[in-house]
């Protein structure tokens, strides 16, 4: 039987866990829901990137005393060992918390490439870094007790405590807010304007998730080669370095970066050092959905933010805003 996101989140206020912070995970995005939908808006933070999370978490455990609860995707772990060893480490400060991870590219388990090695590693890695873990599995029975002895360890030892979710344990949830309808131009309509205007001098460097996908699919659909393009499909966040390298080293073609708002704001210090840099042939063109679509589709900190300004201060020449696919044409 799968475990209702619900009964988990029960079982975590049970726990006297009333902050939780992270980055949406596929494999989590129902409690994720559940999570958004039941915290107050000032005890769930959707954070900038994992080590963003660990550290707002260490921020709530020094002013409270309590244990928080993190949650991401072992793809971005890596993000996160900076400060679970620097920072929260026995032999630092030693703060107590509890870190849901959802364990994509388990063996075994079928998943995308760039998933594989992270799976495959997972333990090894978590052994390596000295981070006791439990692994919570499709039917468990235990739950309760595994999250009450992982507090209870976290609370006596002071220490962060892992909680490796498998693949397909969450039913859904279905208090899901319903996705707002909008006029704007949509993304697809964007990557179609941008593919179709693309000369053989060219180079397009497309940000994780949904977008590379679709680029791909969108050059299979209009009989154009891949060989220009480069799909990060992994390393959310830095497809603009990744771009910015390009067109440092070949400054006699054009070079598209497609990017995210979830991406951009993962690692937003790139903005800097390109603005810094100003490439003339670097064109970073952001769709700006306010979400983390590809893993459920959970609010960004986009909605907040003043993106054109931002680019500006950070040194960007020319900052556009088109809303709709016959101004985006036209530029």
């Amino acid at each position: 039987m799968l475990l209702s996101p619900l009964d988990f989140y029960n079982i975590i206020v049970e726990n006297d866990i009333d902050f939780v912070t992270g980055v949406p995970d596929s494999l989590l995005k129902e409690l994720c829901a559940c999570i958004d939908d039941k915290f107050p808006k000032d005890r769930h933070i959707i954070a900038a990137n994992e080590g963003n999370a660990i550290a707002i978490a260490v921020g709530y455990h020094l002013a409270t005393g309590k244990i928080p609860l993190v949650y991401m995707q072992n793809s971005g772990f890596g993000n996160a060992i900076n400060p679970l060893l620097s920072l929260c480490d026995p032999e630092i400060y030693s703060i107590p918390m509890i870190v849901i991870i959802g364990w994509r590219g388990e063996p075994g388990t079928p998943d995308a490439i760039q998933h594989v090695k992270d799976g495959r590693i997972q333990l090894d890695l978590l052994k390596v870094l000295e981070l006791p873990y439990e692994i919570i599995s499709k039917n468990d029975e235990n739950i309760k007790e595994i999250m009450h002895h992982a507090v209870t360890r976290a609370s006596k030892e002071s220490r962060p405590i892992i909680l490796l979710i498998r693949k397909g344990v969450f039913s859904q949830y279905d208090n899901k807010l319903p996705k707002k309808e909008t006029q704007l131009m949509k993304r697809e309509e964007a990557l179609i304007i941008i593919l179709e205007s693309l000369n053989e001098k060219s180079i397009i460097v497309a940000t994780t998730g949904k977008t590379s996908r679709e680029i791909y699919e969108i050059r299979n659909m209009l009989n154009q080669p891949h060989q220009s393009s480069f799909l990060t499909v992994g390393s959310m966040g830095h497809c603009s370095s990744i771009a910015l390298g390009i067109s440092l080293a070949q400054p006699d073609k054009e070079i598209f970066c497609v990017d995210g708002d979830g991406a951009l704001i993962m690692h937003m210090g790139s903005m800097a050092t390109i603005g810094m840099t100003k490439p003339k042939n670097f064109k970073h063109i952001l769709i700006n959905n306010k979400v983390h679509e590809s893993v459920g589709g959970q609010n960004t900190a986009a909605a907040s933010i003043d993106l054109p300004n931002l680019a500006r201060s950070n040194g960007y020449n020319t900052i556009l805003t088109p809303a709709s696919a016959s101004s985006f044409s036209v530029i």
